[in-house]
């Protein structure tokens, strides 16, 4: 678990990188990677782990939802944000579905609101890690079990 939760943030406008990023450097312990491109938020994704990926929902080359769907295959356990300026209540319905979006949030927000939504969703993705973790030592320690209890029983007999 990192130290620092990493949260990537995609949008095609430069406003609202330079906004969000601020107000989370700001309010924050969060390490926050901005991307104008989907494709170089997707190739970031690829090498390192994230916790919350923040994406706007109309962009040129790929969506928000296409973005967020890549970003669920590579990193399933990072929670993923849609933001968009487009109230659009069918895109926000397909998000969820198909990306197991954690939250829809539209522009422009309160930030409140935004801080709020990024640190239970980083919250979320360290517990989910934490859970995995545990669950990984209980298979080895499960392992370990029956190692013992084989040799015990060739032992006697």
């Amino acid at each position: 678990m990192n130290p620092q939760p990493e949260v990537v943030l995609v949008d095609d406008e430069e406003m609202v990188l330079t906004s969000v990023s601020a107000l989370l450097m700001l309010e924050t312990e969060c390490n926050v990677h901005t991307f104008l491109s989907p494709a170089e938020a997707i190739r970031h994704l690829e090498t390192h782990p994230v916790d919350l990926v923040v994406s706007d929902y109309l962009m040129p080359q790929m969506n928000g939802i296409q973005l967020l769907a890549k970003s669920k295959e590579l990193q399933p356990e990072a929670a993923r944000v849609l933001l968009t300026g487009h109230a659009d209540k069918a895109s926000a319905i397909q998000a969820i579905n198909a990306v197991g979006l954690y939250h829809y949030l539209e522009k422009p927000w309160e930030n409140a609101q935004l801080l709020m939504i990024v640190s239970s969703a980083v919250e979320r993705t360290q517990l989910l890690r934490q859970v995995q973790a545990m669950l990984s030592d209980l298979d080895n320690a499960n392992d370990s079990l029956k190692d013992i209890q084989t040799r015990l029983i060739k032992a006697f007999l």
